[in-house]
């Protein structure tokens, strides 16, 4: 059972450097593609915000590549520099996606609340839970093991919840752009591959959580049987 925990851990890491490989290629290929209008990423996603009554979000840019989030304490779309000054249909696409969020939050979005509420727990569980299943191995433990494996389940469930979440806010940046006429019917197709190579991460980041769980559960069950 160990080997084929290995085993499945394996084709997710696999799985994920394809994603990420398909995420940059395409990012970097749309990032040197510029939309008609010429609009930045930070005029589209002032004006989107703008349209739904959001003029208190601010729009800022900060450092790195693909840092791009919305802050719902600081009520703030945070794009990253490139994406931030560039005319590209990359950056429309990270930016609309980003005040998807914002709506999300403004309109209380179901799924965006249940995660944030799990945030803390999944944050807990990140940091402590794989060392609580290694010490308690360790240590012989398994009382402390299983609760590492519980937070550990916090994770999962934090990613799992994080998928409509995502989803959702790539399904409304897309009809931002679209119904705002922020691009051209033929820029619909690429912005949608962006979105959905980024979508695809957060896929894979549940699936590698399940794997290391399940290679976890199988640790546990052959001490328990020794």
């Amino acid at each position: 059972m160990d080997l084929l925990a290995l085993a499945l851990m394996g084709l997710v890491f696999l799985a994920s450097l394809v994603i990420q490989g398909g995420l940059q290629a395409t990012f970097a290929r749309y990032s040197r593609v510029a939309n008609g209008r010429g609009l930045t990423g930070a005029e589209v996603a002032r004006a989107i915000l703008d349209a739904h009554g959001l003029s208190h979000v601010r729009v800022e840019p900060v450092p790195g590549a693909l840092t791009d989030h919305y802050d719902p304490h600081a009520k703030a779309v945070r794009l990253s520099e490139p994406n931030y000054a560039s005319p590209s249909l990359a950056a429309l696409a990270v930016a609309a996606h980003e005040v998807g969020h914002a709506v999300q939050d403004a309109q209380g979005y179901a799924w965006l609340r249940v995660r944030a509420s799990l945030w803390p727990a999944a944050s807990l569980g990140s940091n402590l839970g794989p060392i609580l299943v290694l010490a308690g191995l360790f240590l012989g433990a398994l009382g402390l093991a299983k609760l590492g494996l519980y937070l550990y389940l916090a994770v999962a469930l934090f990613q799992l919840v994080t998928l409509p979440v995502e989803f959702d806010a790539s399904r409304r940046a897309l009809e931002f752009l679209r119904r705002m006429g922020f691009l051209g019917q033929q820029e619909i197709t690429p912005a949608r591959q962006v979105l959905t190579w980024a979508a695809l991460t957060y896929v894979a980041a549940l699936a590698s959580s399940l794997a290391t769980i399940l290679y976890y559960a199988t640790l546990l069950m052959g001490r328990r049987e020794e």
